[in-house]
């Protein structure tokens, strides 16, 4: 049986389809009116970011503590430049001062039917998804922060000591991996879930050890928080929160000799978004060649930080084309001029992120 390569793709931001985004929104007690003031100065601003189609905001009418918030975008890209922004990040304060809970959810659209749509006026840039995308139920998220230079070995030591949480979260959620790498002072903590994503973060936050562990390494973060504060954590993971924009897979069983590896590409400002797409497009064009050693490869990105994590068969020979992700002098080429640091002077080694941890959930755990 042939794999095509939609199969093998389960998740990307690049293929120009219009994106859904839905905010579940569960407010605390009397902050409705307040709410919906601060949705009205909002969505005034968010109808000139580049890409914004149109909102809706819906309140429960079994609970009007239960909000809904949905918007449409030409593009994942677009919407994720601006979501990604630290313009959003003040934007948001006011809605999030008033949730107990929100949970943001991410849909291409494939199709839209119904009289609602027969004449409907869109963009001519918004396209719908071309066909169904395949994928084994996992959902990828990373985080990235700072801490501050010459504390390095003491924050490997402790984000490398703590016990592993329990993988399981609920009948339908389980945490199935955990990667964390460290590039000078950045640190890149990848997550794959099976289940509810947000979910399963919550469960991590509330483990004894995992808060043991983010305490001790608050002395040295160069962003200052406070986790006993909901709201200044609320924002530290929003601003250190690094989307996976693009995963591709090989159809297989997991071999024994697979390896887990990180490269940070730092693109040049304002070039992010056109290097992790670049980078996608070469994972996809490897994707059906028999020489490939790499098995998977997850494309993370906001602003201009880029990672690609991939799984390998065998050791990675960091001076590889295959190991940076790309093949030829060409597309080397492109690559150079993306990147802040030049690919040509510094090789794929030089980019490659040490591995601190990789926890993996037992099958049954």
């Amino acid at each position: 049986m042939t794999t095509t390569l939609s199969e093998r793709v389960s998740q990307s931001a690049f293929d120009g389809s219009m994106l859904r985004v839905v905010l579940l929104m569960d407010l605390h007690e009397g902050t409705q009116q307040q709410f919906f003031e601060a949705y009205e100065q909002l969505r005034h601003d968010i109808a000139s970011v580049p890409g914004h189609i149109s909102d809706q905001l819906c309140q429960s009418f079994e609970d009007p503590s239960q909000w809904l918030i949905t918007s449409e975008w030409e593009s994942a890209p677009q919407y994720l430049a601006w979501v990604n922004s630290e313009h959003h990040a003040e934007q948001v304060k006011p809605l999030g001062i008033c949730a107990r809970a929100m949970r943001p959810l991410k849909f291409t659209v494939l199709r839209e039917t119904g009289r609602g749509y027969d004449q409907a006026a869109r963009p001519s840039t918004a396209r719908l998804q071309p066909v169904p995308r395949l994928g084994a139920g996992i959902v990828r998220h990373a985080l990235t922060f700072t801490v501050k230079p010459g504390s390095e070995k003491q924050v490997a030591s402790i984000l490398s000591s703590y016990a592993s949480p329990a993988a399981r979260v609920d009948d339908h959620t389980r945490l199935c991996r955990t990667s964390l790498f460290m590039h000078g002072n950045r640190v890149v903590r990848t997550v794959e879930v099976q289940g509810d994503l947000m979910a399963a973060l919550r469960h991590v936050s509330e483990q004894p050890e995992v808060r043991a562990v983010e305490e001790a390494i608050n002395p040295y973060l160069e962003q200052d928080r406070n986790l006993g504060d909901p709201e200044s954590a609320r924002m530290f993971f929003m601003r250190a929160a690094l989307p996976a924009v693009h995963h591709i897979s090989a159809q297989e069983a997991e071999a024994a000799d697979i390896q887990r590896h990180a490269l940070l590409y730092p693109a040049k400002p304002g070039c992010g978004a056109a290097l992790a797409k670049f980078l996608a497009r070469q994972d996809e064009a490897a994707a059906h060649l028999p020489d490939s050693t790499v098995r998977s490869s997850s494309i993370f990105q906001r602003d201009d930080i880029v990672v690609r994590l991939i799984d390998v068969r065998g050791p990675l020979d960091a001076a590889s084309q295959t190991a940076f992700g790309v093949r030829g002098a060409r597309k080397a080429a492109v690559l150079d001029r993306l990147m802040a640091v030049s690919g040509k002077r510094s090789g794929a080694a030089h980019h490659t992120m040490n591995l601190i941890t990789d926890r993996r959930a037992a099958a049954q755990s």
